[in-house]
């Protein structure tokens, strides 16, 4: 089983979880002002990296609370997660604390 490591509530099972989507996109300041297409593309496109992606994580099943994530999308891996609104961390300086199989 895949743990998460929640940074407020600790290893948690990963059906405990939900993931939001990519991390740190900043909504745009005069959304009205947007063409449609730039509109769409903010909504709907996304970096699907081979390699470590900044995600959202929610704790549905436990505190609730939203938080971000590093991880590999080749092997699943979770790197090394971190609250909100705290700067993603140097991928080379990232250790990993967030998976275990068991």
């Amino acid at each position: 089983m895949l743990l998460i490591r929640c940074p407020y509530c600790g290893e948690r099972p990963e059906v405990e979880f939900h993931c939001g989507g990519e991390a740190h996109i900043a909504r745009p300041d005069t959304p009205a002002e947007m063409t449609d297409a730039d509109w769409a593309s903010f909504l709907y496109y996304r970096t699907n990296p081979k390699g470590l992606h900044a995600e959202r994580w929610v704790h549905n099943h436990g505190c609730g609370r939203w938080f971000n994530a590093l991880r590999d999308t080749v092997t699943d891996a979770f790197v090394q997660t971190y609250e909100m609104g705290a700067p993603r961390p140097d991928a080379g300086n990232a250790s990993s604390t967030a998976t275990k199989a068991a």
